[in-house]
Order: structure tokens, then C-alpha cells, then sequence
């Protein structure tokens, strides 16, 4: 009966876990833009960072081995998804060219113009890329004109922007409120910092544990990605990644190894959520913006991160305290802690010794 019992807990931590993988899959990536307003004319570069092949192009090849043949069908439908109206007349858009990446986990390079009728005095940028590379895909957008410049995130929730392109407009960041949920879409999709808090709060304790882990978290990392965010304190990206990995398999071995709450357990959230909060930094270091800009949207971005773990935390937490209450709940916390274990040592392989 016990093997039984084991094996249904194991089955069902299994299934967490394919559940989490699945609601990751959808996030192919990220793009930075950069658009340069000369005269009529528009350019528009954008970096794509993508971590996965979007669905419409299972053929296409996310390394340097891939041609710009055959990334043509995914330059063509992101010409259809990008439109530009200047004064309220549509910019005509020019051939663009597509460049694959140039080395392993590279980026894709399109570089895009746009002719307007006039030199704009308003420009509005409609932006559906999330048609193509799936809603969990974002694009953060620096535009540049004689006079001025802004800053703004693209969501599939915004996919409009309306910039006013005066002469002494100086530098701004607008939408703040999408700094905000990128912040949330952040910490919501990234598996890897949500396995993290799982594993923390498992062999949490009581509610009073509980909160002093999750306070220390905030803390730490928010210290971290304010650091990083200013260019005040700056790591590799690499090793963050790596460590952030080994973070989640050294609490998780926790789990396995001591059958009881640990006592310490806020300590080490604080330690690692230092790490954790130079990989939330990356977003925002990407659109490299001025600190008279970067102050709001480091604030609502941290603020996004916040609310994204306080609603993870609010479901995980009840679910937890009530397995509590079953003979079972022990075996069932080492079993999804193995899991946990195991993706950790593969994701610290994968980006610390794969990508060498």
C-alpha cells in the first residue's frame, strides 16, 4: 500500500511538472528594438532572442547553420505585423533583410524601413508580433528622433504606442503600467524562478517561516535589481544563469536529504535571491535606458515581479498546508523535490558547461 501511495505522489509531481513545462512553452522569446526616425524615414532594427522555434516555422533553424532563405518566411510575417502610421497617414514599408544568428544561443538580426509622406510629427507603432511568436513573447522598444527619445514594452495587452516627436521632447518612459506586467509576465513564466520558490517553501515550516522566506527573497532580490538594473553592480549574464540553476537543486537536495523544516531556510532564500534578482535585471539592462528613465520602470518592473510571486505564492501555499494534513505529504515532498533536483543539475549542465 505505501509503494502505491509513493507511486501516486511521484505520478503527481510528475504531473506538476509537465504542467509547468507546458505553460513555459508558449515563451519563444524576446525582442529588443531599436527605431531611429531620420527625416521620413523610419528604421527599424530588431533583435530577436529566441529560445525556442515558434510553432508557424518548425523548420527553422536557431543556429548559424541556418540561411537567410530560410528565415525569409519569418521575415515576411513580421513585415505583416509590424505597421507604422505617421500623422495619421500609413509609412510604406521598404524590402527588409533577415540575418541568422551568428553563433549558438545568437540572436536574429532584421533590419526594417519605413518611408512616411512627411517627417513625422506623431507616429503611431502597432506591434502583433505575439501573433507569430506567441503570447509570451514581448518586445522592448527604444525610439530615437533629433530632440528626443522614449522608452516603452510592447505586450500582447499594448500592442499600440503614440509618440509625440517634438523637437524638445528629451527623454521619457512611457507606459509604465507595462514595465509593470512585464514584470509579472517575468516571474510568472520563468520557470526556473518559480521552481525556486517551490522548493523553498516545501520544507518552509510554518506561516511565520514562511514569511520571513519570502520577505528575504523580496528583499534581496530587489537590492540585486536595482544594483544591476543602474549598472551599479554587474555579473556576467552566464554565470547568474548557472547559479540561479544550482540554487534551485541545492534547496531541493534540502528537501530530500533533511526531513524537516530548516530552520535557516531564510538565510538562504536571502543568499540566493541575490542571484536571483541579476537575472531579473537582464530585462531591463537589454533596452539600455537613461536613469532618468530607468527609475520608473525599475520601480513598476519590481513591482510587476512582486505581484507575480505574491500570486504564485498565494496558490502554492494553501495547497501546500493542506497535503500537511496527510500521512503521504512527506514522501509526496521528496518526490517533487527530486524532480526539482534533477531539472536543476540539467539546466546548471546547459548553461554552464553545454555552452562553453
Amino acid at each position: 500500500m505505501d509503494i502505491l501511495k509513493s507511486l501516486r505522489c511521484v505520478s503527481v509531481a510528475l504531473a506538476l511538472c509537465t504542467a509547468a513545462a507546458s505553460a513555459c512553452a508558449h515563451t519563444v522569446g524576446k525582442g529588443l528594438a531599436t527605431i531611429t526616425i531620420t527625416g521620413q524615414t523610419v528604421h527599424y532594427h530588431l533583435l530577436l532572442a529566441l529560445s525556442a522555434t515558434p510553432r508557424e516555422f518548425p523548420g527553422l533553424q536557431l543556429t548559424p547553420k541556418g540561411t537567410a532563405a530560410e528565415y525569409q518566411p519569418l521575415l515576411t510575417a513580421i513585415q505583416e505585423k509590424l505597421r507604422l502610421i505617421a500623422d495619421g497617414g500609413a509609412c510604406s514599408q521598404m524590402p527588409g533583410m533577415i540575418s541568422p544568428p551568428t553563433q549558438e544561443g545568437g540572436t536574429v538580426s532584421v533590419d526594417l524601413r519605413f518611408e512616411c509622406v512627411a517627417t513625422p510629427r506623431e507616429l503611431i507603432i502597432h506591434d502583433d508580433l505575439f501573433d507569430v511568436l506567441g503570447a509570451g513573447y514581448h518586445t522592448i522598444a527604444n525610439i530615437q528622433w533629433p530632440g528626443g527619445s522614449q522608452q516603452f514594452v510592447f505586450l500582447p495587452q499594448a500592442r499600440e504606442e503614440r509618440v509625440m516627436l517634438s523637437a524638445d521632447s528629451g527623454t521619457t518612459t512611457r507606459g509604465v503600467g507595462s514595465f509593470f506586467a512585464l514584470g509579472v509576465e517575468h516571474i510568472l513564466t520563468g520557470y526556473d524562478h518559480l521552481l525556486f520558490l517551490l522548493a523553498l517553501i516545501m520544507r518552509g515550516g510554518n506561516l511565520w517561516s514562511l514569511l520571513k522566506i519570502i520577505t528575504a527573497f523580496t528583499i534581496a532580490h530587489s537590492i540585486t535589481l536595482a544594483l544591476a538594473a543602474l549598472n551599479i553592480l554587474v555579473l556576467p549574464e552566464r554565470l547568474i544563469e548557472a547559479t540561479i540553476a544550482l540554487s534551485i537543486a541545492y534547496v531541493a537536495a534540502e528537501n530530500v536529504f533533511l526531513r524537516k523544516a530548516v530552520s535557516h531556510r531564510w538565510a538562504v532564500s536571502f543568499l540566493f535571491g541575490l542571484v536571483h534578482g541579476f537575472g531579473f535585471s537582464n530585462v531591463l539592462r537589454e533596452l539600455g535606458l537613461p536613469k532618468d528613465g530607468l527609475l520608473w520602470a525599475l520601480l513598476n518592473f519590481n513591482l510587476g515581479v512582486e505581484a507575480g510571486q505574491a500570486a504564485a505564492v498565494l496558490v502554492a501555499v494553501p495547497v501546500l498546508v493542506y497535503l500537511r494534513r496527510f500521512k503521504w505529504e512527506p514522501r509526496f515532498v521528496v518526490g517533487v523535490s527530486l524532480i526539482v533536483l534533477a531539472v536543476g543539475l540539467v539546466l546548471f549542465v546547459e548553461r554552464a558547461l553545454v555552452g562553453a
